[in-house]
């Protein structure tokens, strides 16, 4: 007997239609963790990791504790941690050693819980009156299996218009290198100048370009210290004119994004407020501002984000 339910035919359609798209959404859900790499205080006692599967709620790991004390350079901080996955399976992290170093540090690690052993890396040493070495991050390229190293630097004199505009003495450009293995680096370059001073770069494949994630750190005559983005065709570049400011009229610096459950995340520490903020996006164009419903770690500092899988997690929380 052929028994037909024109009442549901059009519902059953629509929710057959679906079903990949929500069995997708709750793959995503479970079988990805989002983790965050940050520092607190002055960055003294080293990295500090939470974790997320929905994006907004975070919840320290390790009860908020140091997970890896700095061990290089004279002031032995770990400020400003970036941790990236290499085609080699390990992660790889760089970070802020000092206020006033010509170099960065590096480590690298299987789980996020055993590290090797924290190497300076001396990318500005080659600059007898650079001022700082801020803010590195490390973007892996699969297609050439390299690794580019990029971060803020000053250094006085080379960019005569702008050394009036930021505070004190400072002027600083973003800067990179390129490494296979950690040990040897192309000769250091200019990654971005736009006629301002920029610092806290972050980089994403998206599409067919690479958007850059920047901080304007002007102060005079107009201040800005807000987070804008670039985009290029190349991983090195050059990259395009800064966009219209994306973070709002708060101060915000250390910008982050990470790709999940169908949007684009942003996150941003808006350090003059002692608090973070967040916002999402499908298009990288129009911004959706979910902060008032982030939760975060209290004292969280400029960090970066990653995805992992839900066995990788099993092992990290654990521990």
């Amino acid at each position: 007997m052929d028994i037909k339910f024109p009442k549901f035919k059009h519902q059953l359609a629509a929710v057959l239609l679906l079903l990949p798209v929500l069995l997708t959404a709750q793959t995503n859900l479970t079988d990805s963790v989002l983790i965050f790499s940050f520092f607190k205080g002055n960055g003294e006692d080293g990295l500090h990791l939470a974790y997320s599967r929905d994006a907004q709620h975070w919840i320290p790991l390790k009860n908020d504790q140091s997970l890896l004390a700095p061990a290089v350079a004279k002031d032995k901080l770990m400020r400003d941690p970036c941790i990236t996955r290499g085609g080699d399976g390990y992660f790889h992290m760089v970070w802020t050693v000092s206020w006033n170093d010509k170099g960065i540090g590096y480590a690298r690690s299987k789980d996020l819980i055993n590290w090797s052993e924290q190497v300076f890396l001396p990318v500005m040493q080659h600059e007898p009156g650079v001022l700082n070495t801020w803010a590195p991050e490390v973007f892996y390229d699969a297609e050439s299996m390299q690794y580019l190293i990029y971060w803020s630097s000053t250094i006085p004199g080379r960019f005569p218009k702008t050394d009036s505009q930021g505070d004190e003495k400072y002027n600083h450009r973003i800067y990179y290198t390129l490494t296979k293995d950690f040990k040897t680096f192309t000769p250091t370059g200019l990654l971005y100048d736009q006629g301002f001073n920029v610092i806290d770069a972050s980089i994403y494949k998206t599409g067919n370009q690479y958007t850059m994630l920047l901080k304007d750190e002007t102060l005079k005559p107009i201040p800005q210290k807000n987070i804008r983005i670039a985009v290029s065709q190349k991983l090195t570049g050059p990259y395009s004119a800064a966009s219209e400011p994306i973070s709002g009229k708060t101060w915000a610096e250390g910008p982050t994004m990470v790709h999940h459950l169908g949007y684009w995340w942003l996150y941003y520490d808006q350090y003059s407020t002692h608090r973070y903020a967040c916002q999402r996006s499908a298009d990288l164009k129009n911004w959706e501002n979910l902060s008032h419903q982030l939760v975060f770690p209290t004292g969280a500092r400029h960090g970066t984000v990653i995805k992992i899988s839900a066995a990788e997690f099993k092992i990290l929380e654990q521990f």
